[in-house]
């Protein structure tokens, strides 16, 4: 989609109150700011960072999507019971806190109940556009350093120190591992 064809798309909507027309509920139309905002911060943080520079971007990245995860995980629980052991809250992150985020749960939740989880997305909104092929996923892991964030965030405001990496096998999925740092 053009940019021009984005605009038009984009603007056949009017705002509340003029004309009384909004976007759906839910609708593309709100999606689309969230992935070109995504695709944004990917392209500054990394677009002519060499090296090192590269492994900082990175870095500063994930930071972003830890802050964005930890004050977001506040708004959806605000209304929730407390969660009664860490599989409880897992389970809450691959639901609520997912669908929230990419208006869709997480297919597949995997633990050994020692600590790790595994989190798989089969159609990961940010690598849904990146093109299929090999010669792509070494470009994969810049497009999923935020959402690594975004889990790690959101899991420390609710008390769980965690590492979490994100694996790229074949685009768009994605298998997120989260180790429970246990004190």
């Amino acid at each position: 989609m053009t940019s021009s064809n984005l605009h038009a798309a984009s603007s056949s909507y009017a705002s509340p109150g003029v004309g009384g027309a909004q976007a759906p509920s839910g609708s593309w139309v709100e999606e689309i700011p969230f992935e070109l905002l995504h695709l944004e911060l990917v392209q500054r943080a990394l677009g002519s960072a060499p090296g090192s520079s590269r492994e900082r971007a990175l870095a500063d990245l994930e930071l972003l999507g830890f802050n964005a995860g930890f004050r977001l995980i506040e708004k959806l629980t605000k209304e929730s019971p407390k969660f009664k052991d860490e599989l409880d809250l897992m389970k809450f992150v691959c639901k609520e806190f997912w669908v929230g985020v990419f208006r869709k749960q997480i297919d597949n939740l995997r633990t050994n109940h020692q600590g790790v989880y595994v989190l798989q997305d089969n159609q990961f909104k940010f690598l849904a556009k990146v093109s299929q092929g090999a010669q792509h996923l070494e470009h994969a892991p810049k497009f999923v350093v935020f959402t690594c964030g975004l889990l790690r965030g959101s899991l420390a405001n609710l008390g769980v120190n965690s590492v979490v990496t994100a694996e790229v096998t074949h685009l768009p999925s994605v298998k997120f591992q989260i180790q429970v740092q246990r004190a």
